[in-house]
């Protein structure tokens, strides 16, 4: 099994947001959406341009899924990462755990004296953070088949602490086993809340025999999650 890592700076051109998708992500429909609004989102993302510095690093190990305890071992950590997960890992020849975010240049300019200030400017901008950082982590997954791809490997969905049954205490756990103490600048607070918010992080399986399914919302009782088909 190979072993891999990697650890990039995107640009904003790397992420391809549209209007629709923010539209559709604030919960509303392109359809009768008020042009001002539309003006609105359009001026917010010409700002990112120039300033955002998306990122995303990772890195591949051998692991072990308890099917039992539904625990994923690393060496000596445990994970205990409950039913739906560890299911779809369970074939898994080997894990890749990932850190991916909006980036320290987003979270300044998110609170910022012109955008915090201002109710619908600040929605926008929220409603923006997630999708970038959600939209890293693809562009992750797109360099990452590309790495398996020679060696006719394939990998899972991603999941992080905090879904699907996976307690976002163990996001410390995760954050461990990274050689660098701030991977993509990412910090932990004591109640595990990443700074800059707007990231992600988690794991991925690797193996000939996995496969990357559907978001299982019908077996999540997490009504928040993003994923959530609304």
């Amino acid at each position: 099994m190979i072993s891999i890592q990697n650890k990039s700076e995107l640009k904003y051109s790397d992420l391809s947001i549209s209007l629709p998708e923010v539209l559709q992500a604030m919960g509303c429909d392109s359809a009768f959406t008020d042009s001002s609004l539309e003006f609105e989102i359009d001026s917010l993302l010409n700002q990112l341009h120039t300033i955002l510095r998306p990122r995303f690093q990772y890195f591949t190990s051998e692991g072990h899924i308890d099917s039992e305890r539904k625990l994923l071992s690393i060496g000596e950590i445990s994970f205990s990462m409950g039913s739906i997960i560890s299911r779809q890992l369970l074939k898994s020849q080997s894990f890749l755990f990932f850190v991916a975010t909006a980036g320290q240049e987003f979270e300044e300019w998110q609170q910022s004296p012109s955008i915090k200030g201002d109710i619908l400017k600040s929605y926008i901008a929220d409603t923006l953070g997630s999708i970038i950082a959600e939209k890293s982590a693809d562009a992750m997954e797109r360099v990452l088949e590309t790495a398996l791809e020679s060696d006719s490997l394939r990998h899972t969905n991603r999941y992080s602490p905090g879904y699907c049954g996976w307690h976002v205490s163990q996001q410390k756990l995760l954050f461990s086993l990274f050689e660098d103490e701030k991977p993509c600048g990412v910090t932990l607070t004591d109640s595990s809340l990443m700074l800059p918010i707007k990231s992600v992080s988690g794991v991925i399986g690797i193996g000939k025999d996995v496969r990357k399914l559907d978001y299982t919302c019908g077996l999540c009782s997490l009504e928040s999650c993003f994923r959530r088909k609304r």
